[in-house]
């Protein structure tokens, strides 16, 4: 692979790796290098640009969540001729979910790239799916659409687009416990008690109650995903019974 002769004397040795490992991921090479390097700045590095604005991902994040969502619904509309909106909308949400999204940053160890003053290990897991689309973002702006839609095809929808087993991915346990609840005329409460671990991560616990009985607890990093791990334990303890219904 031939790289431009100044990239090395333009710039530091450490954007000369930042260079080469994004060129590994990326299949082809960023023409404006700083668009990436914004790709993986958090906020806590407290950067600015020229002109005084904040210079973090979250704006390029925002920017390749619509062409992730963009070019995945293209594919599902030539691939299924026969799904309608519902179907289609509810297959696109099951591949740019959060939880598939974060699975994506893991695979490509993004995460080494990110410049921040806190600690890498304090980060949740959704830092791996912010940068992700935020590269996402960054390619758009760099190469365009036809680049940013090979990239997907080639990163995304070739080694992880199943239709067959996305139509049986469930993406939100809670969603499922609750429609059944309402089904079965069952009252259910989620509720946040004391956590009394010592992580250095703020951690919630919660209790899912169905009717009189507690039947799952669970703790994360955030209420929500406390909340959705609750339900997965709920719903494979109740699966049985959610099976005959």
């Amino acid at each position: 692979m031939n790289f431009p002769s100044n990239i090395f004397n333009s710039h530091s040795k450490q954007d000369g790796d930042f260079f080469l490992g994004i060129t590994k991921i990326l299949g082809f090479k960023p023409k404006n290098l700083k668009i990436f390097k914004k790709a993986f700045l958090h906020r806590s590095a407290n950067r600015k640009d020229e002109d005084g604005n904040p210079m973090n991902y979250e704006r390029l994040e925002f920017l390749g969540d619509a062409m992730l969502g963009t070019i995945i619904s293209k594919h599902l509309y030539n691939e299924v001729p026969d799904g309608d909106e519902g179907y289609l909308t509810k297959m696109r949400s099951k591949i740019v979910s959060r939880e598939h999204l974060n699975e994506l940053g893991k695979d490509l160890n993004l995460i080494k790239f990110v410049e921040s003053r806190i600690p890498k290990t304090h980060f949740g897991d959704n830092i791996h799916g912010n940068v992700f689309e935020a590269l996402v973002g960054a390619i758009y702006l760099d190469r365009g659409y036809n680049y940013c839609e090979k990239f997907i095809h080639e990163r995304v929808i070739l080694p992880y687009v199943d239709i067959e087993q996305l139509e049986g991915k469930v993406i939100s346990y809670k969603s499922l416990v609750i429609e059944w609840c309402q089904k079965q005329k069952k009252s259910f409460k989620y509720n946040v008690y004391e956590d009394t671990g010592k992580d250095v991560l703020k951690h919630f616990a919660v209790k899912l109650s169905i009717g009189d009985n507690v039947v799952a607890k669970a703790r994360a990093t955030s209420k929500k995903k406390a909340e959705e791990r609750a339900s997965k334990r709920a719903f494979f303890a109740l699966q049985d019974k959610m099976d005959k219904t």
